[in-house]
């Protein structure tokens, strides 16, 4: 697991990657600007960002979140910090966990856990099908959501792509329906976990807006709701 740690306090910094035992590709950086200028220019990736909120600098850790929601839609962000007062700003950025210094190892080692099992869930787990005869598959990580015309299935991915096949929606509903997926409409299915925000009868998805009908509104809401209490336990 790659992970960045970002304190402006290298006391702090330190520590903290001390605490991060049996991880060997920690990074520490000591500004924001320094941590965005790696990612901005493609040199680094990571799999987990650990922020501390109160930083000395130009940008504190909650413009440095929204920075890097902004680059990565999939970032896993967790916020270190000396008070619990930005608990609602974590819930806006869908942060994994907060964290209060000093950091306690326990809750250090469930974070990593939690953040083990979604990266290998998101390796293991793909959507198959075929397109003009040949075999393809998607991680369900990179599905924005599917949609359904005339026989026709297309697949929205995260990298703006849109893969074609022949089939039926209520076939790959049976199929990958569950704890990512949720059927919203009569052809539409969604990555509950690629949903921005539920407006009125619509999810909002990357700027785009997938209708939710009358049928599945109720389950809709209360898994979307369920996601984003998950996201900050």
């Amino acid at each position: 697991m790659r992970i960045a740690v970002c304190d402006d306090c290298s006391e702090d910094a330190l520590c903290l990657k001390g605490s991060l035992k049996g991880q060997q590709d920690v990074q520490i950086y000591l500004s924001a600007k320094e941590l965005l200028a790696e990612l901005k220019n493609g040199e680094v990736h990571y799999d987990l960002y650990l922020l501390d909120i109160y930083m000395n600098d130009s940008m504190d850790g909650i413009e440095l979140a929204k920075e890097l929601r902004g680059m990565d839609k999939e970032a896993v962000i967790c916020f270190v910090s000396i008070s619990d007062a930005f608990y609602r700003e974590a819930f806006d950025l869908y942060a994994v966990q907060y964290l209060l210094k000093p950091v306690q190892e326990d809750a250090l080692s469930q974070l990593l856990e939690r953040v083990a099992g979604k990266l290998s869930h998101d390796r293991e787990q793909s959507l198959k099908f075929k397109m003009r005869g040949q075999s393809s598959s998607i991680p369900y990580g990179k599905i924005r959501y599917i949609s359904s015309r005339e026989h026709t299935i297309s697949i929205f991915c995260t990298d703006g792509t849109v893969q074609e096949c022949r089939g039926k929606l209520n076939e790959f509903e049976q199929r990958i329906c569950g704890d990512i997926f949720i059927r919203c409409h009569q052809s539409f299915l969604v990555n509950i976990y690629q949903v921005d925000n539920l407006s009125g009868s619509d999810l909002i998805i990357s700027g785009q807006r997938v209708p939710i009908s009358r049928k599945y509104y109720t389950q809709v809401k209360r898994r979307y709701q369920e996601i984003l209490f998950e996201e900050v336990d």
